[in-house]
């Protein structure tokens, strides 16, 4: 059994076949996803298909790419929906200095905003980070995340800083790039962290797994991240899944 910790059915790319995609990740011994929403038409998506499928779960909170869209009323909004029974966490939130969209300013205060309101509701973090380790970890550390704690998704960081985060009670999530055969970073915190530590996604529809990099990403395609994790620490994948499905089910207290 695996759980997709990060995935975006709530995205357009599955407009045509989203119950194919989802039949297909049952298929693949995918029984739960956690879907997030990262603006105001992915949330309400998000939240309509965990009130429509029992296995699917909602992540909500506001993209960093868009923090200069983000208005008090929309904070607001999303902590009203954290009380929701299928709302398992707050984000995808943090900082992404690729684009520039929204200055860093604004993207590191409504950064802190989400952090402040997950200790009010008492929800862990899903994290984003691009291009910003620097600040993100301070902003962690400054605004004592390690409260609720979280998760860094899909981390393309060093182990050292895997280890930061770890101490700051927050779990290390891998998907599609540990499977590359370039990704030198991801592969050195699969081998280092302790399984305990790890849980693993796909952020589909994005980041697909080799062999399939380039091409649309989807639930089903989880179990090669955890393949590669269980090669590279030299275990089967049967100890990976069930490490990481047991983590996931504990983050983001996800009934058996």
């Amino acid at each position: 059994m695996f759980i997709d910790t990060h995935v975006h059915l709530n995205a357009e790319q599955y407009n045509e076949d989203l119950q194919d995609v989802i039949d297909r990740a049952l298929e693949a011994g995918v029984n739960r996803m956690v879907v997030i929403g990262f603006d105001q038409k992915t949330i309400k998506r998000a939240i309509e298909l965990a009130e429509e499928y029992e296995f699917i779960y909602a992540v909500v909170g506001w993209h960093p790419v868009d923090a200069i869209d983000c208005t008090d009323e929309d904070l607001q909004w999303i902590e009203e929906l954290a009380s929701h029974p299928k709302v398992v966490a707050i984000g995808e939130t943090g900082l992404d200095y690729h684009w520039d969209k929204s200055p860093k300013e604004i993207q590191q205060q409504v950064f802190r905003k989400q952090i402040q309101l997950a200790q009010r509701v008492n929800l862990p973090l899903v994290i984003h980070n691009r291009d910003a380790t620097e600040d993100v970890m301070r902003i962690l550390q400054e605004e004592q995340a390690e409260k609720t704690g979280g998760v860094m998704h899909c981390f393309g960081g060093s182990v050292e800083t895997a280890k930061t985060c770890i101490d700051m009670n927050f779990m290390i999530s891998l998907g599609g790039p540990v499977t590359f055969k370039n990704a030198k970073k991801p592969k050195e915190v699969a081998t280092e962290i302790p399984l305990e530590w790890l849980m693993i996604e796909t952020d589909a529809p994005y980041l697909a797994p080799h062999p399939h990099r380039g091409k649309r990403n989807e639930p089903s395609l989880v179990p090669l991240v955890a393949e590669e994790i269980a090669r590279l620490k030299g275990v089967s994948i049967e100890e990976v899944a069930q490490a990481t499905t047991e983590n996931a089910k504990r983050f983001y207290k996800i009934p058996v």
